[in-house]
């Protein structure tokens, strides 16, 4: 599974603009009144204006070369506020996911990720900058009922479990190392924050299969599923 684009909310653009733009320097590809679009290679990310008092907040990941982990954690450091793991680490390391990945916030405090995963054996030989953003990676969605949520996705996208896990009532993975959807149960906390899954409107474009690829536009509302292609 490929993610292709994401659409998240925010209440405050101008924050946002100023954090992809400037902090992490992705490429501003479209701007309204009410919206953000920022090109990742092949994946789009959006933020829509909300009118909400409090602003939703999310789980992503981006895909970076694995080799590349202490150069992006360096590359971060000054910018961004890291988000350690309870035994103070910068860099966790999944054994059972053979990845890694690093952990910050954005303007909004969206729990943001870089990961880098063996199974794609995409190292770079270039410095980490922007460009070794590679794609969007994960997409944390949030629902009452998890594997209900994860059986139905099954059967309109053709989305199986994740081959390395976990699949349990509170939490489930699926697709595969080229894309995620990271399903969490309500006050569930964010890994690895003490900051509750809340279920916020939320967008994504999917790429499924090889030989004969197909795209679907998922939007997930209060944590209920709906599927165009």
């Amino acid at each position: 599974m490929k993610i292709l684009a994401l659409t998240l909310q925010t209440n405050n653009l101008k924050a946002t603009e100023e954090f992809y733009s400037t902090t992490l320097g992705l490429q501003l590809v479209e701007k309204t009144e009410r919206s953000l679009s920022y090109a990742v290679h092949f994946s789009r990310l959006t933020f829509e204006l909300t009118e909400t008092e409090v602003c939703p907040t999310y789980h992503f990941a981006f895909n970076i070369s694995l080799n590349k982990m202490q150069e992006a954690l360096t590359w971060l450091s000054t910018r961004v506020q890291l988000i350690p793991n309870e035994d103070q680490k910068q860099i966790v390391d999944f054994k059972d996911w053979k990845a890694q990945a690093i952990y910050f916030y954005d303007s909004n405090q969206n729990i943001l990720e870089f990961i880098g995963r063996e199974g794609l054996q995409n190292n770079s030989a270039k410095a980490f900058d922007t460009e070794g953003i590679l794609c969007l990676n994960e997409v944390g969605i949030v629902t009452e009922e998890p594997l209900t949520l994860a059986e139905e996705i099954l059967e309109k996208t053709g989305v199986g479990y994740f081959d390395k896990g976990p699949k349990c009532s509170d939490f489930v993975a699926m697709g595969d190392d080229n894309g995620l959807f990271v399903i969490s149960t309500v006050h569930r906390n964010w890994y690895p924050t003490s900051h509750q899954a809340q279920k916020y409107n939320v967008g994504v474009g999917i790429r499924v299969g090889v030989n004969t690829p197909c795209d679907y536009q998922l939007e997930f509302n209060d944590g209920k599923l709906a599927v165009c292609l």
